[in-house]
């Protein structure tokens, strides 16, 4: 990775002309989004107005039906909700693991540097300590915090979170704002959807969607630290409406 004041000139991810429809439905009409190495990016805007699917775009999961997706980046894609079975018995550190195979290929064992990354990904998100317990025994912010760290594990490029600390406690929540920002300072790009105030007042960048068009984007200057604990604030106004373009620095 490189710092956060060269990485964030370099786009890792890119939407031109981008459109999705699901039959007669108009999803993302002619979308154009820049993702920068170095920022946190949110994507806001009303329920419905074609957010989740912009990021299955930039994560890759769905095909544009017209436009381009260009990326020079591996990713992480952390949705808001598992598909792991409440059955299946895997520990917090199984699903972890899971994320390093990203360093090592699928199934194959993991390297010291990828076991390292494991245990990294679990302190950081402050999981550590629920490492053996199943997944399924844990709370919603939790999960969030284990799914995150899976997410980190793979040491991907570009992070693309589907709202990332939506229904959390406040600590959970709080703990994932700052570890993105971290991600940002390391030179990771980050891309979310997300309606926290203050993930919004936090983020570099903010992107506004409605009704499947951007109608308020960034102007491209260099992102700014957040707010976030450890982060000084940014005067920004918290709200998913006022909120939207580029913090300088």
């Amino acid at each position: 990775m490189t710092t956060n004041t060269a990485a964030a000139r370099t786009t890792l991810a890119r939407l031109l002309g981008v459109g999705v429809t699901f039959g007669e439905r108009t999803a993302l009409a002619d979308v154009d989004l820049d993702v920068p190495a170095g920022a946190v990016t949110v994507v806001a805007g009303p329920n419905g107005a074609g957010k989740s699917t912009l990021l299955e775009v930039v994560a890759g999961v769905r095909q544009p039906t017209s436009g381009t997706r260009s990326v020079t980046a591996t990713i992480a894609f952390v949705p808001q909700r598992t598909s792991i079975p409440d059955g299946l018995p895997v520990t917090v550190r199984d699903v972890v693991t899971v994320g390093a195979w990203g360093r090592v290929g699928r199934w194959r064992p993991l390297d010291r540097r990828a076991r390292a990354a494991v245990d990294e990904a679990l302190d950081r998100l402050d999981v550590a300590d629920l490492a053996q317990r199943p997944f399924a025994a844990l709370s919603g912010g939790q999960r969030q915090r284990a799914l995150l760290a899976h997410g980190l594990a793979r040491g991907a490029d570009l992070l693309v979170l589907d709202e990332p600390t939506t229904g959390l406690d406040a600590v959970s929540a709080e703990r994932i704002r700052v570890t993105l920002l971290d991600e940002a300072a390391r030179g990771t790009a980050v891309l979310g959807v997300s309606h926290d105030p203050l993930l919004l007042d936090a983020a570099h960048r903010v992107v506004r969607l409605e009704a499947g068009r951007i109608v308020c984007r960034p102007d491209g200057a260099a992102g700014a630290t957040g707010s976030a604990a450890g982060h000084p604030p940014r005067g920004g106004a918290g709200d998913e409406e006022a909120r939207c373009g580029t913090v300088a620095s």
